[in-house]
């Protein structure tokens, strides 16, 4: 009964709507026929709005009625509405819009009156010459358009706002030609008291010009060398959108070719410092160092800038000259202890980045941190290489007892911060795991992400401790460490944590087997300890025991690590080919080409090979983590950065 009561509600709303859509539309035509029959000058009142109509958006006003025509390519009904805008109001804004629309709807005849009528209201007014010539020009006129554009031209005074008015008429209307040719009129009428340099860039990057924008972003130099910070921003978002290089191998010869056309401007040189840190040319950007360190007297303040980023882009040769270079100034120079300890520092670095170091390798940066303790002292100021030490004892020349004595002299030093004081904790905690004291390892990792809980720091106590559980089979635990720092502020380490969440989720079960990932697990650990062959035989028994299973890829990853670390370039390469030919869909594959690419290029002598893997990777995985690195270094081996 209810269902019906409802249809019945149902159809005589319907019948009421349409009686009142009926009734709207009578009124409105009623309303319509008396106002042309009874009065032309009274307008008829708004028709009435249908229900569904009320909740619609209506424009405010005139103007924003015709802003909607407009933007619709309404242009006839715009055009009515700024008309009338106009009359009321003739301002530079109804203006533009209404010659446009009028332009747009093919009435040039009246567009030019509309112009001309301005012209002789504002006769130096010499942007309306160039809305005539736009005006011919789109009613199949050239040559009266072009006559107008250089009449324009002829009249142009000393009035920089004038010249910058006229530009912009011209450039508005895609006449890019003409804007550069007044800027450069209007620079030899200003006698070069205004060069209109930055105009001018902007106009012939639009064109894409880039060579001759450089060239004017560089004349401002000459004419007021504080433009310099403007000038390199401008260039820097410039080359933001340089896909294949092209601008930034330009830029470069451009900049070179001044500095050593005019050695004496030294703003050349220090725009050329900056391109070449910009672009990671730490080579060239070492020369540059050099000269104004020389000829400004700058007591190593660039050279310290560049180590330092030499530094974290593994260009430790170049780090490692800066710190020579600063260091052969002598005590005087303000950086010298600084750069004493940096240089050992940077060595150390150097080495262990490889991928085999030498026993005499490390013996000799062994010494030379010795012999710097020896001379300077165990002091706060020393920490740095105190733990360096340190980790080269216990992990290169197994001597991890004398490295667990000097890290708990340094955690006791006096006037030790509490951040390096958690840094020799976490570099303990990694020798007493080494050393398999695995509770004393877990509780140092707790107390650092204890007290740097919402720093970097702090979190990669917390992954080092995650990965602790997941050697020892706390696979649970380890997992849900992971997930969290999956967050973490530091990319690598939330690339790490990402990983390791990855491996577990895949190959862990609580009602299953897990057998599998246990043994990659202790394959882990015995190559964390260094005792690589037992790290082997433990993971070549994982294919034997499973067939097929999910953890294998990880099984050839980690095969090839080892084999890297031995010096084995060859197999290792082979480990990896692998490894992307078998799972080129798994998320080790990206990462696997990658290492191919570097041992091609740097371990095995075939660059060809190598710059060949790199396209593969960019081509293959363009969403990879590794695209920028190696679109880099396939540039570097074409020889795109070459001097």
């Amino acid at each position: 009964m209810g269902s019906m009561n409802n249809k019945q509600s149902i159809k005589r709303w319907k019948i009421d709507f349409a009686f009142i859509c009926h009734l709207s539309l009578v009124i409105c035509h009623l309303l319509l026929f008396s106002a042309s029959v009874f009065s032309q000058d009274v307008k008829p009142p708004p028709p009435l709005l249908l229900p569904f109509q009320q909740n619609a958006i209506q424009p405010e006003n005139d103007e924003q009625l015709a802003l909607q025509f407009y933007q619709n390519h309404e242009f006839d009904k715009a055009t009515e509405i700024f008309e009338r805008l106009y009359e009321k109001k003739p301002s530079q804004y109804y203006f533009q819009y209404l010659l446009f629309c009028l332009v747009e709807i093919k009435e040039y005849s009246k567009a030019e009156r509309l112009i001309k009528k301005n012209m002789k209201s504002e006769p130096e007014a010499l942007r309306y010459q160039v809305d005539l010539g736009y005006v011919y020009y789109r009613a199949g006129n050239p040559e009266k358009s072009k006559k107008q554009y250089e009449d324009a031209l002829k009249k142009l005074g000393t009035n920089q706002q004038q010249i910058f008015d006229l530009a912009n008429a011209f450039i508005i209307r895609g006449e890019n030609e003409y804007a550069i040719r007044t800027y450069q009129l209007g620079r030899r009428l200003m006698n070069d008291s205004y060069t209109f340099g930055f105009e001018l860039a902007s106009v012939y990057e639009r064109m894409g010009d880039f060579k001759n924008a450089m060239e004017e972003y560089l004349n401002l130099l000459e004419v007021n060398s504080s433009y310099l910070s403007t000038v390199q921003d401008r260039i820097q978002m410039t080359l933001a959108y340089d896909v294949n290089n092209e601008k930034n191998e330009s830029l470069r010869k451009i900049i070179l070719a001044r500095a050593q056309k005019n050695p004496e401007k030294t703003y050349y040189a220090e725009l050329l410092w900056w391109y070449s840190i910009q672009q990671k040319d730490f080579d060239l950007a070492l020369l540059q160092a050099k000269s104004l360190d020389r000829r400004m007297s700058e007591n190593g303040e660039k050279l310290v800038q560049l180590a330092s980023l030499a530094v974290s882009n593994e260009k430790f040769d170049v780090a490692i000259e800066c710190y020579q270079y600063l260091v052969s100034k002598g005590t005087t120079c303000p950086y010298y202890e600084y750069s004493r300890r940096e240089l050992a520092n940077t060595r150390y670095n150097k080495i262990i980045s490889e991928v085999a170091p030498s026993k005499k390798q490390l013996e000799a940066i062994e010494k030379e941190f010795s012999e710097e303790l020896k001379s300077s002292g165990e002091n706060p100021e020393n920490i740095s290489i105190i733990r360096n030490l340190a980790h080269v004892r216990a992990f290169y020349l197994d001597k991890p007892e004398a490295s667990i004595e000097l890290l708990n002299r340094a955690i006791e030093m006096a006037g030790v911060s509490a951040e390096e004081q958690a840094k020799c904790k976490i570099e303990l905690a990694d020798i007493l795991l080494f050393t398999d004291d695995v509770w004393q390892a877990t509780l140092l990792y707790q107390q650092a992400y204890q007290d740097f809980k919402f720093d970097v720091l702090g979190q990669e106590a917390k992954f080092k401790n995650a990965k602790l559980s997941f050697y020892i089979g706390e696979f649970k635990w380890a997992k849900a460490q992971a997930d969290i720092l999956k967050a973490a502020t530091s990319k690598l380490i939330s690339n790490d944590a990402i990983a390791l969440s990855l491996l577990i989720g895949e190959n862990y079960d609580p009602d299953s087997n897990t057998v599998a990932l246990g043994i990659y697990a202790r394959a882990d650990l015995l190559d964390y300890r260094n005792a690589e062959d037992k790290a082997l035989q433990t993971l070549d028994s994982i294919p034997h025991l499973f067939g097929e299973h999910p953890i294998l890829q990880h099984v050839l990853y980690k095969k090839a690590e080892i084999k890297c670390r031995q010096g084995k370039y060859a197999e290792a390469d082979s480990l990896f080919q692998q490894l992307v030919t078998e799972y080129p869909d798994e998320i080790l594959a990206d990462e696997a080409l990658m290492h191919r690419a570097v041992l091609n290029g740097k371990y095995l002598n075939n660059p060809g090979n190598a710059m060949s893997l790199y396209m593969e990777l960019l081509d293959k995985y363009p969403g990879s983590i590794f695209v920028p690195d190696a679109r880099r270094k396939f540039r570097e081996l074409r020889g795109d950065t070459s001097k």
